[in-house]
């Protein structure tokens, strides 16, 4: 089961979700979305949040309210967490995220240490906590077809940006062809006029209007 979330505190407003237990979580590391933006307690247990922004955007693009909704929730779904005041949230990209084997259910490292960010929580906001558990809604989704469908659509997307690409190219080429036909045509020896004389001039002031 993956629970629901909205963050309505922005328009549009933004999904959050996560995983019930740690098997769960375990699958949202696998079939997560480009988009997706992993939450956890630093240094301690807590549930796996994620916020799905809109397509196209990236971790640099979630608005600082939101990060605070998901810090919050995140740490609410922290038993050792939720008892403390002054405890570090860190966040990171979902393509981030790193299993390695010998990890436990649910366990992550990251690619790249540098990409993760951190917000500190000086103590829970029960007004935003209560907020958040009205929008909560439980499904039971198939997370590896919404993966195989979202895949096919990046997939399609990547190939109509490829055949528009391939496209633009044909038509600088063309117009590069163009521009040098067009060039040496100026310089095709069969298309130039001379005024040049083979024949003897009788009347010289004839001659010289040909060059005024």
């Amino acid at each position: 089961m993956v629970l629901y979330y909205t963050s309505n505190i922005v328009d549009p407003p933004v999904t959050i979700y996560m995983g019930k237990d740690k098997y769960e979580n375990d699958d949202l590391i696998k079939y997560g979305f480009p988009e997706d933006i992993w939450f956890h307690v630093d240094k301690l247990s807590s549930a796996h949040v994620y916020v799905r922004l809109r397509p196209g955007q990236t971790w640099l693009d979630i608005p600082p309210e939101v990060v605070d909704d998901c810090a919050q929730l995140v740490k609410a779904n922290s038993i050792e967490g939720n008892k403390r005041n002054g405890i570090t949230v860190i966040y990171t990209p979902w393509d981030n995220l790193k299993r390695t084997p010998g990890m436990e259910t649910g366990q992550v490292t990251f690619h790249n240490h540098k990409k993760v960010k951190r917000v500190f929580v000086e103590k829970r906001i029960n007004e935003v906590v209560n907020r958040l558990n009205k929008t909560k809604i439980e499904r039971f989704p198939d997370l590896l077809q919404e993966k195989i469908q979202r895949d096919k659509i990046d997939t399609k997307k990547a190939r109509l940006q490829e055949a528009a690409m391939k496209e633009k190219v044909k038509i600088l080429s063309d117009e590069k062809r163009k521009a040098e036909k067009e060039i040496n045509d100026l310089f095709d020896p069969s298309l130039m006029k001379s005024n040049y004389r083979e024949t003897d001039v009788d009347d010289i002031d004839a001659a010289e209007e040909d060059f005024m």
